[in-house]
C-alpha cells in the first residue's frame, strides 16, 4: 500500500531558515532551475506521488502514457515553485497578483453579514491570504494542525497585516466553536473543502470523470445559517504572477437543507473543475483522491 502524503511542508526550522536568508538575495528562478535539475527526478523515483499523480493524468484527463509523463513532471515542477514563492513571501518578495472577480469579495467584505470563502489544495491559495483582505471584517483561515511550527510562525507574520488569523483544524474539533465564534460575530471563514480533515463524513460528487469524496463539514456551515459563499483558487501564471479568481457560489436557501448542502457542494466542485481543466498541472492533491472504496 502506497504511503499517503502526510500534507506538511518538507525540512526542519534550521533549513527554512537557510531558505528564507538565500531567498532574500537571489531570484527564485535560481531555485526553480535547482529543484528541476537535481530535486525533481529523485522525487519522481523515491516519492509515491509520481505515480498517484501519472494516474490522475491517465484517467481524469484521459492523457496518453507519455503526455502523462510529461505532465506528472511538470506537476512536480510547478508544486516546487509553489513552494519557493511561498518562501520567498516570507523573505520579503512579492509577486504580481491578478484578481478576476475582486468585487465579489468586496460586496461582501463591505457588508455586515458574515461569508464563507471556500478553496481547494490546487494552485498557491495562501498567497491569497497576502492580498484579499478587509478593514472591515477579519478573515479566519482555517489550516492543517500539524503544519511546522517555524512555517505557522512566519504565515502569522504576514497573516497580521491583512487582518487574517489562523483555526488549526484540531483532532478534538475544537475549531468547530472557533468558527461558530467568528460567524456569530459577523467575520469572514476560509476553509479548504477537497479533503477529509476530522470528521469524515462526506458527500459523493462526481468530479473529472469519476466519484470522488468531498467533506461534509464546509457545506454544512455554510448552509446552516444560509451564508454567501465564494470559492477562491490562487493560479500560478508565471514566474512572477499569480491570478487569483473570486467565485460566487450559488444555492436554494429555501430547499431543505439537505438540498442545500448538496447544491453548494456540486456548484464547488464544479468550480473545482473548470480551474483542474483551465490548470492541469496545479492539482496538488498527493493521495488517491479517486478511491474505489471510498466511493
Amino acid at each position: 500500500m502506497e504511503k499517503e502524503w502526510a500534507g506538511t511542508t518538507y525540512g526542519n526550522a534550521w533549513m527554512h531558515r537557510w531558505l528564507i536568508r538565500m531567498l532574500r538575495y537571489i531570484d527564485v528562478r535560481v531555485l526553480y532551475a535547482f529543484t528541476a535539475i537535481f530535486v525533481i527526478p529523485v522525487c519522481l523515483l523515491v516519492n509515491p506521488a509520481g505515480g498517484i499523480i501519472y494516474r490522475y493524468f491517465r484517467k481524469q484527463h484521459g492523457y496518453g502514457p507519455l503526455k502523462s509523463a510529461i505532465k506528472t513532471y511538470q506537476n512536480h515542477y510547478q508544486f516546487s515553485q509553489v513552494v519557493i514563492d511561498k518562501f520567498a513571501t516570507y523573505a520579503g518578495k512579492t509577486f504580481r497578483m491578478e484578481i478576476e472577480g475582486a468585487e465579489h469579495f468586496q460586496q461582501l467584505a463591505r457588508g455586515v453579514e458574515s461569508f464563507v470563502m471556500l478553496s481547494s489544495h490546487i494552485g498557491n491559495y495562501e498567497i491569497a491570504g497576502y492580498t484579499l483582505s478587509s478593514d472591515q471584517k477579519p478573515i479566519n483561515a482555517l489550516v492543517f494542525f500539524g503544519e511546522k511550527a517555524f512555517v505557522m510562525n512566519n504565515r502569522s507574520k504576514l497573516f497580521a497585516d491583512t487582518n487574517t488569523r489562523m483555526i488549526p483544524i484540531r483532532p478534538d474539533m475544537g475549531h468547530l466553536f472557533e468558527i461558530d465564534q467568528a460567524l456569530q460575530n459577523g467575520e469572514i471563514v476560509s476553509m479548504p473543502a477537497d479533503r477529509l480533515l476530522g470528521s469524515q463524513k462526506k458527500l459523493l460528487i462526481p468530479f473529472l470523470n469519476d466519484t470522488a469524496a468531498f467533506p461534509y463539514g464546509p457545506f454544512s456551515i455554510a448552509t446552516i445559517r444560509g451564508l454567501n459563499v465564494l470559492a477562491v483558487h490562487v493560479m500560478k501564471q508565471s514566474t512572477r504572477t499569480y491570478k487569483i479568481y473570486v467565485t460566487p457560489l450559488s444555492y436554494n436557501r429555501e430547499a431543505p437543507r439537505q438540498q442545500q448542502i448538496q447544491e453548494l457542494a456540486q456548484q464547488y466542485v464544479a468550480e473545482v473543475e473548470r480551474m483542474v481543466k483551465l490548470y492541469p498541472t496545479q492539482w496538488y492533491n498527493y493521495f488517491e483522491f479517486w478511491k474505489d472504496d471510498e466511493c
